[in-house]
This record gives C-alpha cells, sequence and structure tokens, in this order.
C-alpha cells in the first residue's frame, strides 16, 4: 500500500534547468578557451590551474546537463524511478573532478614557488578579466535554479569557485604588475586550491550519503517510530528504512503491527491514511513517497525483521 503525489511542476524546474545549464556550458567553454590561449602567453601557473579548473567545470556541466536531460525522462516498469537518481550520479563525478583539481593545484603551486616562472601581468590581467565577467554570467543564469536539486548545486558551486579564481588571477596579476614578486601566482594557485577542496569535499559528502541510502538528513528514525506507534491500533514498526533517491525525493517504507479487531472492524484502511499522512505533514522531512504493509499481531510470528 503506498501513497503519491503528483509533482507536475517538476517538469518546468527540469526545462528551465537545462536552459541554464546549456547557457552556462556554452559560455564556460569559451572561457575555458581564452584560459588556455591565456596560459600559453602568459606562463602563469595559476591561470594554467584555472584553466585546468575551468575544464572540469565545462565537463561537469556537460555531465550536469546531460543529467538533466535524463532526469527530463517518464518512469518506465525497468526504471520505476526514471532517471532521478542521474543527477545525483552527476553532482558526484562533478565533486570528485574538482577535489582533484584541487589538490593538484596545491601540490603545483608549492612546488612553483621554490622555483617561480617568469609571469607577464598585463595578459595575465586581461585574461582574468574576461574569466570573471563571463563567470559572473554563468553564475546569474545558474543562481536561479541551484536550490532546485544537487544537479543545479554543483553546477552552481563550480561556477561560484571559478569566479574566486579569476579574482585571484586578478590578483596576482596585479601584484606581480606593481612589486615584481613573481611568487604571487603561486599563492593564487592555493588560494584557488583552498577554495575548491573544502567545497568539493562537501558535496562529495552529500552526494555519496544519498548513494548509500542512508537516512535523510534531519530525520529522526527513532522519532518516526515512535510517533508511529503512537497511532490508535498500532501495536509496534518494523522493518522501517527511510532513504532518498534523489534531491527533495525521501522515501519511507515500513511494516506496521496492528491489532487484529481492526481488520475485522474494516478500519485498517483508514490507519494506512493516517500514517501516511503523518509522514508527510508531521516531520521537518515531509516523506510524500511512503510504503506501509499493514499486519495483524497474529501475523508477526512469520515474519523476518530487517532494518530499524
Amino acid at each position: 500500500m503506498g501513497h503519491d503525489h503528483s509533482h507536475g511542476h517538476s517538469h518546468d524546474h527540469t526545462d528551465a534547468n537545462r536552459t541554464r545549464l546549456a547557457w552556462a556550458f556554452a559560455i564556460t567553454a569559451s572561457i575555458l578557451v581564452a584560459e588556455v590561449i591565456g596560459a600559453i602567453v602568459t606562463s602563469s601557473l595559476a591561470l594554467l590551474v584555472d584553466a585546468a579548473h575551468m575544464l572540469t567545470d565545462t565537463l561537469g556541466l556537460l555531465l550536469a546537463l546531460t543529467a538533466a536531460n535524463l532526469i527530463a525522462r517518464k518512469p518506465t516498469t525497468k526504471r520505476t524511478w526514471g532517471f532521478r537518481r542521474a543527477e545525483v550520479l552527476s553532482a558526484t563525478v562533478q565533486s570528485a573532478l574538482l577535489l582533484a583539481v584541487g589538490i593538484y593545484a596545491a601540490i603545483d603551486a608549492v612546488r612553483r614557488l621554490f622555483a617561480p616562472a617568469e609571469i607577464h601581468p598585463t595578459g595575465l590581467l586581461w585574461f582574468g578579466v574576461i574569466g570573471l565577467l563571463g563567470n559572473v554570467i554563468s553564475m546569474w543564469i545558474i543562481s536561479a535554479g541551484r536550490k532546485n536539486n544537487l544537479n543545479m548545486r554543483a553546477a552552481f558551486l563550480e561556477v561560484v569557485n571559478d569566479a574566486l579564481g579569476s579574482v585571484a588571477v586578478i590578483v596576482a596579476a596585479i601584484v606581480i604588475a606593481t612589486t615584481g614578486w613573481m611568487r604571487a601566482d603561486s599563492i593564487a594557485a592555493l588560494v584557488i586550491s583552498a577554495l575548491i577542496v573544502p567545497r568539493a569535499m562537501k558535496l562529495l559528502g552529500e552526494t555519496t550519503h544519498i548513494l548509500l541510502e542512508s537516512t535523510p538528513r534531519g530525520l529522526d528514525l527513532l522519532a518516526v517510530r515512535e510517533h508511529l506507534e503512537n497511532q490508535p491500533g498500532v501495536i509496534a514498526v518494523h522493518d522501517l528504512h527511510a532513504s532518498q533517491i534523489a534531491s527533495n525525493l525521501p522515501v519511507l517504507t515500513a511494516h506496521v503491527v496492528v491489532e487484529d479487531s481492526m481488520f475485522s472492524a474494516g478500519v485498517a484502511g483508514d490507519l494506512l491514511k493516517n500514517l501516511q499522512k503523518c509522514v508527510a505533514d508531521h516531520f521537518t522531512i515531509s516523506i510524500e513517497h511512503s510504503t506501509f504493509q499493514i499486519e495483524p499481531a497474529s501475523h508477526q510470528s512469520t515474519e523476518h525483521q530487517h532494518g530499524c
């Protein structure tokens, strides 16, 4: 016995997200080409690191755009949730790429601190400004949809990190132009790395949490059990499981043992509606997709319990 709500507005979000991601991808890919040329012309590690970061972001946005298209596909008998989890997989890959770039940037920047290269600050400044302008435009495009799902959050995070990286490049160019201190380029690369790694690790932790089918953060499963067992006619709750298919899509299943008299009285159906309303409305995390197996007390001896 289950419970379902229609989410027609999600199709509007999906269409809008795809448009935003397509524009952001086009802009980011253009900036990538410009920064690669700029890194070659200026010999800047900061710009090269930012270009490598931009490459992962371009790939990440392509993944995000692909995931957004997959999410729009309807469920089938083989994929009953459709491709809703594609957004989580996309965000996982994006965050892993960001983490790899951040670690690489830190290692290479430390190496360049001891052997700084000759940098051309004027070209570095111009390419930094171009990158910043492009990233600001991408941020503005994606910002409206960044709270829709993890896929959009990952894409927005990548663009924000790009923008901060461009600021670091601009600052390094100004320092080199005014003081001649070439190590400013390596310092900027370290700053970019410090901006990337913590955010990437946080996002990777969130996506891994979902992929491991852990209980949604903010949902106390013991409190759920207690609340369900306090409902009239309920004796016990077992095999209680809660997980998350994708962003904003928590699910819950449970076996609910009730008094035998509830079946003879014909009120088990009303109890089911009450249980579904409880998990949808009572807790901070609203679970609109719940499945309850209502069991008479006499059936409990044949059950093999699993889970909470």
